[in-house]
Protein backbone atom coordinates (compact mmCIF):
# COMPACT_ATOMS: atom_id res chain seq x y z
CA UNK A 1 0.00 0.00 0.00
CA UNK A 2 1.65 3.59 -0.96
CA UNK A 3 0.55 6.53 0.48
CA UNK A 4 -1.14 9.00 -1.74
CA UNK A 5 -0.18 12.76 -2.19
CA UNK A 6 -2.16 15.41 -3.21
CA UNK A 7 -3.89 15.04 -6.65
CA UNK A 8 -3.37 10.99 -6.59
CA UNK A 9 0.17 11.04 -6.91
CA UNK A 10 2.27 7.82 -5.20
CA UNK A 11 4.82 9.21 -2.70
CA UNK A 12 7.69 7.27 -2.22
CA UNK A 13 7.88 5.09 0.58
CA UNK A 14 10.54 5.16 3.84
CA UNK A 15 12.93 3.04 4.51
CA UNK A 16 15.03 3.30 8.03
CA UNK A 17 18.38 1.53 7.32
CA UNK A 18 20.39 0.10 10.31
CA UNK A 19 23.85 -1.53 10.45
CA UNK A 20 24.84 -2.92 13.65
CA UNK A 21 26.87 -4.73 15.94
CA UNK A 22 25.39 -5.94 19.19
CA UNK A 23 27.84 -5.95 21.86
CA UNK A 24 25.83 -7.02 24.80
CA UNK A 25 22.53 -9.14 23.45
CA UNK A 26 20.58 -9.82 26.29
CA UNK A 27 20.52 -6.20 27.16
CA UNK A 28 20.10 -4.85 23.93
CA UNK A 29 16.60 -7.55 23.88
CA UNK A 30 14.53 -4.98 25.56
CA UNK A 31 15.33 -2.72 22.46
CA UNK A 32 14.48 -5.18 19.96
CA UNK A 33 10.95 -5.78 21.76
CA UNK A 34 9.87 -2.65 21.83
CA UNK A 35 10.68 -1.62 18.32
CA UNK A 36 7.83 -4.47 18.03
CA UNK A 37 5.41 -1.62 19.17
CA UNK A 38 6.25 1.41 18.65
CA UNK A 39 6.86 1.22 14.44
CA UNK A 40 3.56 -0.26 13.39
CA UNK A 41 2.27 3.11 15.26
CA UNK A 42 3.98 4.79 11.76
CA UNK A 43 3.29 2.25 9.43
CA UNK A 44 6.40 0.55 10.14
CA UNK A 45 7.56 -3.34 9.25
CA UNK A 46 10.50 -5.18 8.97
CA UNK A 47 12.03 -6.09 5.78
CA UNK A 48 15.07 -7.47 7.26
CA UNK A 49 16.00 -7.79 10.60
CA UNK A 50 19.67 -9.55 10.71
CA UNK A 51 19.02 -13.26 9.06
CA UNK A 52 22.25 -14.41 7.15
CA UNK A 53 24.50 -12.10 5.07
CA UNK A 54 27.49 -11.84 2.92
CA UNK A 55 29.51 -8.62 2.66
CA UNK A 56 30.22 -8.66 -1.32
CA UNK A 57 32.31 -5.09 -1.26
CA UNK A 58 33.53 -3.23 1.50
CA UNK A 59 33.01 -3.45 5.22
CA UNK A 60 29.79 -3.25 7.64
CA UNK A 61 28.63 -3.98 10.83
CA UNK A 62 27.59 -7.41 11.64
CA UNK A 63 23.46 -7.09 11.29
CA UNK A 64 21.35 -4.90 9.33
CA UNK A 65 17.73 -3.83 9.40
CA UNK A 66 15.48 -2.38 6.89
CA UNK A 67 12.29 -0.91 7.66
CA UNK A 68 9.81 0.17 5.32
CA UNK A 69 7.24 2.69 5.87
CA UNK A 70 4.22 4.35 3.83
CA UNK A 71 6.35 7.52 3.39
CA UNK A 72 9.70 9.30 4.13
CA UNK A 73 7.83 11.64 7.13
CA UNK A 74 6.05 8.35 8.55
CA UNK A 75 10.18 6.80 9.17
CA UNK A 76 11.42 10.41 10.12
CA UNK A 77 8.36 10.74 12.86
CA UNK A 78 9.09 6.87 13.73
CA UNK A 79 12.56 7.62 14.66
CA UNK A 80 11.67 11.42 16.50
CA UNK A 81 9.13 9.95 18.14
CA UNK A 82 9.61 10.12 21.89
CA UNK A 83 8.72 6.44 22.66
CA UNK A 84 11.89 5.64 20.31
CA UNK A 85 13.87 8.71 21.20
CA UNK A 86 14.03 6.48 24.89
CA UNK A 87 14.09 3.47 23.64
CA UNK A 88 17.11 3.76 21.01
CA UNK A 89 19.07 4.80 24.29
CA UNK A 90 19.46 0.97 24.99
CA UNK A 91 20.74 0.29 21.17
CA UNK A 92 23.10 3.18 22.12
CA UNK A 93 24.10 1.96 25.06
CA UNK A 94 25.04 -1.99 23.40
CA UNK A 95 25.87 -1.51 19.96
CA UNK A 96 27.57 0.41 17.78
CA UNK A 97 25.16 1.40 14.54
CA UNK A 98 25.14 3.42 11.81
CA UNK A 99 21.46 4.41 10.84
CA UNK A 100 19.60 6.12 8.07
CA UNK A 101 16.95 7.26 6.62
CA UNK A 102 16.02 7.03 2.95
CA UNK A 103 13.38 7.71 0.51
CA UNK A 104 12.23 4.77 -2.05
CA UNK A 105 12.34 4.89 -5.39
CA UNK A 106 9.28 5.19 -7.37
CA UNK A 107 9.11 5.48 -11.02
Amino acid sequence: MNAQGTGGNVMPKGYIIGLGTVRNPEAYKPYARANDEIFPKFGGRFLVRGGQSQVLEGETHARQVVIEFPSYEDALAAYNSPEYQENLKIRQAHAETILIVVEGYEP
